[in-house]
This record gives C-alpha cells, sequence and structure tokens, in this order.
C-alpha cells in the first residue's frame, strides 16, 4: 500500500494533521514500522482533509507553501 503522504508536511496546529496528507507525526511513524495499522490510518484521512478544509485551510497539494518572488 503507497503512503498517503505527498510531501508537504505542514500541521494544523489544533489538530495536527498534516495539511497534506491528513496524518498525525505518529501516524506517519506508525506507517513505516506497523503495516497492519495502514488500512485504519487511511480510513482516517478524508474526513480529516474535510474537517481542515472547512476551516479554511488549504489541503492536498494547495498547502504547499508558496515561494515569494523577488522584485
Amino acid at each position: 500500500m503507497a503512503s498517503p503522504c505527498i510531501d508537504i508536511c505542514r500541521y494544523d496546529e489544533a489538530t495536527g494533521w498534516c495539511l497534506g496528507c491528513g496524518m498525525t507525526r505518529k501516524d506517519k511513524k506508525h506507517w513505516k514500522k506497523d503495516k497492519a495499522m495502514r488500512p485504519a490510518i487511511r480510513e482516517t484521512l478524508p474526513a480529516r482533509l474535510q474537517a481542515l478544509a472547512a476551516a479554511g485551510h488549504p489541503t492536498g497539494k494547495a498547502a504547499k507553501r508558496k515561494k515569494k518572488k523577488k522584485d
């Protein structure tokens, strides 16, 4: 099973959820070490990302920091 991580790794301070994929830091550790937990972790992510978006956070690829343009 492929990781849902999209290398954004920006976290909401209130929930601890990644704005890119929805996982917590703890989820990411479990993903690497405990393959049996992967389906349960993956199941929670859509609802987390939806809740973050409803709270006004950019999610998924939209959460990526944009580089500042130099004048």
